[in-house]
């Protein structure tokens, strides 16, 4: 019996059951309900309960290939982004940096209500990722200051579904905006530069080479490109993998050396999507009741606070007008709380959520994605790491 509920095969089928009933609520609820949301929030009620193991994502097989999978999406993610398109995306970065600013403010003025440790050791881990979290919670262990140190590692899992809710929200918004603006004229220059610009990339292509571009070449190009991006980071430090892949499809794609959506045409986006989204699972299998209960005061003032006042500085007041839309504005504010995968799945599903038409989806995603995405690897990647290795000098 216990062969039959032990194996790879049970336990695939286990994370995969999640990531479907996070789909179906995501559609049915027309993303006001995120299904990045629902997908964290239930992995972490069944990892605090024992009733999934906090392997299952090593059990399921997919641990390694997931890691190797970040990688191949972005690149994949880079050869739909237009270079001048991501040289246009200053206002995207400029405002993702203004967010990082008014969510160390907002969590220093909660220094009285959490503490001068708590408040330290949050602010780089709601500003970036994994490495941020790792640099503050070592040094507060270090430092022999237990409770912080837990902040770190709980208030990293628990922001991505805290964020994803209203990240979700505020893409709805936008994607709707964008498409009544379309449907009342699609013949706006807006969208025909961008159709256009997508047709003739794509027949361009095909004419070329697109035969050549099986789906295991596809799979192969992509691999490699994860590779040299990964190899440049080696190189230069300073300069994330990520933003080398991102940079690598970009140019990629804009010559016309490889297919646009590359995973895409080699039939392999969602399996990789599944895989990278596989990522952040783990880090939520960390948590236990007693550290959840002990911390929930802080974590819950924390967020709400920080999340509230980036609503009301880019929805609210003028902050906004650096990218010229609230929502998109808001929501890429909320990108830190993120980080990509989770902002590339909710672009993705935002589109799918507002409309079935394949042609006003790609407007939503050319429209949301690239935002969504570039603000958080502005602040998960060198700018929250930079943060971090200034903030731990005060612990």
């Amino acid at each position: 019996m216990e062969e039959i509920f032990q194996n790879s095969y049970f336990y695939f089928f286990l994370v995969m059951l999640i990531y479907g009933i996070g789909d179906v609520l995501g559609v049915l609820t027309k993303a006001k309900v995120s299904s990045v949301f629902v997908v964290m929030l239930t992995f972490l009620i069944l990892f605090m309960t024992d009733v999934f193991p906090a392997d299952i994502i090593d059990q399921a097989g997919l641990s390694s290939m997931a890691d190797m999978a970040v990688g191949m999406l972005i690149f994949h993610m880079g050869t739909t982004i237009n270079l001048k398109q991501l040289i246009n995306e200053w206002r995207t970065v400029v405002t993702a940096l203004i967010s990082m600013v008014i969510v160390a403010l907002a969590v220093f003025v909660l220094i009285p209500f959490i503490g001068y440790e708590n408040a330290i050791v949050a602010i780089p881990v709601l500003n970036g990722g994994i490495i941020s979290t790792q640099i503050m919670s070592e040094a507060a262990s270090n430092a022999n200051l237990a409770v912080p140190a837990a902040l770190a590692a709980i208030l990293y899992a628990v922001k991505k579904f805290a964020g994803s809710y209203p990240a979700s929200m505020f893409g709805v918004k936008e994607a709707n905006n964008i498409l009544e603006k379309y449907r009342s004229n699609p013949e706006d220059p807006m969208f025909s530069m961008i159709s256009n610009e997508t047709e003739k990339d794509n027949k361009g292509f095909a004419i070329r080479k697109q035969k050549y571009f099986t789906d295991f070449v596809c799979i192969m190009v992509a691999t490699f490109f994860s590779w040299v991006a990964v190899t440049l980071e080696a190189l230069i430090p300073q300069v994330n993998m990520s933003i080398w892949a991102l940079v690598l499809g970009a140019i990629m794609g804009y010559y016309n050396l490889v297919p646009a959506r590359i995973l895409d045409k080699g039939r392999s986006s969602g399996i990789i999507s599944m895989l990278t989204y596989a990522v952040i699972i783990p880090s939520l299998a960390n948590i236990d009741f007693a550290q959840l209960s002990s911390l929930a005061f802080q974590i819950i003032v924390i967020l709400a606070v920080t999340i509230v006042a980036l609503i009301i500085c880019f929805y609210v007041l003028p902050g906004y007008k650096i990218i010229g839309s609230k929502p998109l504005a808001t929501g890429v504010s909320l990108a830190q709380y993120l980080g990509f995968p989770a902002t590339y799945l909710i672009s993705k599903e935002v589109a799918k959520a507002v409309t079935e038409d394949p042609d006003e989806q790609e407007i939503v995603l050319n429209r949301i994605m690239p935002s969504y995405v570039v603000g958080s690897m502005t602040t998960v990647t060198v700018f929250s790491i930079v943060i971090a290795g200034i903030m731990v000098n005060f612990i």
